[in-house]
């Protein structure tokens, strides 16, 4: 083998989102580096097979097109525009291999990516959701390969897929080895939550990261917007609330996300140990009083004589959460989430899981392992009880991050989250993870993103700075 370098959605924080102790880990067993034989693709797809067969590409040749039976055409943008934005990512780097287009393709060369839409409705004019399907299959022979999906959902996946199939050969020539890939997520949930209201980030630091999101296949960015720290929201319903948003930055980040496969969860906080999201909307504001101003209010005190739940605010928190349809429950307790899923589920609620994937805590070591062993299934219940386990998600929030450190905290520790939430339970080799980790925090630093190194490395094409 050749050398490979929406329904509505409401999330009910259980106990304090946000914690203030300091985690450390220890140092973990060195890994050995290596090639994987899965190259650098990452988060690892369900089924992939590599074969030792190679092919090149040139700047020149190349193309990105629709298949003749595709129902995405050219009037796609969505697609069109990930076309080009994928071609510029395999290409990019030096262009020695470049030559003139009167110069024929050779016997071994991938001159075609042909993207076939199946379904008869593309979703091509639609926002994803949580029952989007985002799966696809990719196979990659010569001179054509095929990227087949029912949905530009999936299609999107299989690009970036495309293109961490991509390498360098010992002379610079892109190459790609013969290949057949049919992937999916394992779970539908995959976010990243970011928090603005503690520092000002501007619109370009998000607007990297929700690529950087795309290029690990998450498809959820929930944007914290509103602390106890500031209120930089602007309501068209209550302008009132605030006087200092940019309102053109939300549409901005919206208009981005619109040619990226991944939706945004708007949510605010408010000194409550519970986060209402509607999906699209505006957060809700009518929240109970948290829980250390509970019993002193009178209101809440004769509100729970009334419905005789006595001194128990268990019951308040249920009778809280009962009050919403369609609800999903975000598990933040950092102690004993376990149980928490457990209970949880038992009660019947979806569920999304966040409490082991706070990445705003400095550990010591490579703490991506900590954050890649987690199981989110990893609690006492029923399959049905998992069933309902939807996803995850990293979280960065921002009592200490600003636009200075919020890219190289949040990658590539992220990264190892995106793989436990899309690929299959048992993908957990941690020494094959390093490897195929360290060679895509090195394609996110070669797409201009500046991403924290996992040890003692060396990129082939180094951050530039700024």
């Amino acid at each position: 083998m050749a050398a490979l370098p929406v329904f509505t959605v409401v999330l009910l924080a259980l106990g304090f989102s946000r914690g203030f102790q300091h985690h450390f880990v220890e140092e973990e067993p060195e890994l050995v580096a290596g090639p994987s034989q899965y190259g650098s693709l990452w988060p690892l797809p369900q089924k992939v097979h590599i074969s030792d067969v190679s092919f090149k590409l040139s700047s020149s040749n190349f193309q990105i097109t629709d298949a003749k039976e595709s129902s995405a055409g050219p009037s796609c943008n969505l697609l069109q525009s990930a076309y080009r934005r994928y071609y510029e990512y395999v290409f990019v780097g030096p262009k020695n291999q470049k030559r003139g287009r009167d110069q024929p393709a050779g016997p071994s060369e991938v001159t075609e990516l042909q993207v076939w839409i199946t379904s008869p409705d593309s979703d091509c004019d639609s926002f994803p959701t949580e029952s989007s399907d985002e799966s696809y299959e990719l196979s990659v022979d010569q001179p054509v390969a095929v990227l087949k999906a029912p949905k530009v959902w999936g299609a999107l996946h299989g690009l970036e897929t495309f293109s961490q199939l991509v390498y360098e050969d010992e002379f610079g020539a892109k190459t790609i080895n013969s290949t057949v890939i049919s992937d999916f997520p394992r779970f539908a949930h995959r976010g990243v939550l970011l928090d603005s209201s503690r520092h000002f980030i501007p619109v370009k630091v998000i607007l990297a990261n929700l690529e950087t999101m795309a290029m690990n296949k998450f498809n959820i960015f929930h944007w914290h917007i509103v602390d106890d720290s500031s209120f930089p929201y602007l309501s068209q319903t209550f302008p009132q609330l605030s006087e200092k948003v940019r309102n053109r930055d939300g549409y901005r980040i919206r208009y981005f996300l619109r040619y990226r496969p991944n939706s945004i969860v708007p949510t605010e906080h408010r000194f409550t140990s519970f986060e209402t999201v509607p999906r699209f909307g505006i957060p809700d504001v009518t929240f109970p009083p948290p829980p250390p101003n509970r019993k002193s209010n009178p209101d809440i005190q004769k509100f729970m004589e009334q419905q005789g739940f006595g001194q128990d605010f268990t019951k308040l928190e249920s009778f809280y959460i009962q009050r919403f349809p369609d609800t999903v429950v975000h598990v933040w307790m950092d102690n004993g989430s376990d149980k928490e899923m457990a209970k949880v589920t038992a009660g019947g609620y979806t569920t999304i899981l966040s409490a082991p994937w706070y990445l705003d805590y400095i550990s010591i070591g490579q703490d991506w392992q900590k954050y890649y062993k987690v199981e989110p299934l990893n609690f006492n219940g029923t399959d049905d009880q998992k069933k309902l386990v939807i996803g995850g998600e990293a979280c960065l929030w921002g009592e200490f991050v600003d636009a200075t450190n919020l890219t190289p905290r949040l990658w590539p520790r992220a990264c190892a989250v995106a793989e436990r939430l899309w690929s299959a339970k048992e993908v957990t080799d941690t020494n094959d993870a390093f490897n195929r980790l360290a060679v895509h925090r090195c394609r996110l630093v070669e797409r201009g993103i500046p991403a924290q190194p996992l040890y003692t490395s060396y990129c082939p094409r180094e951050y530039k700075g700024i």
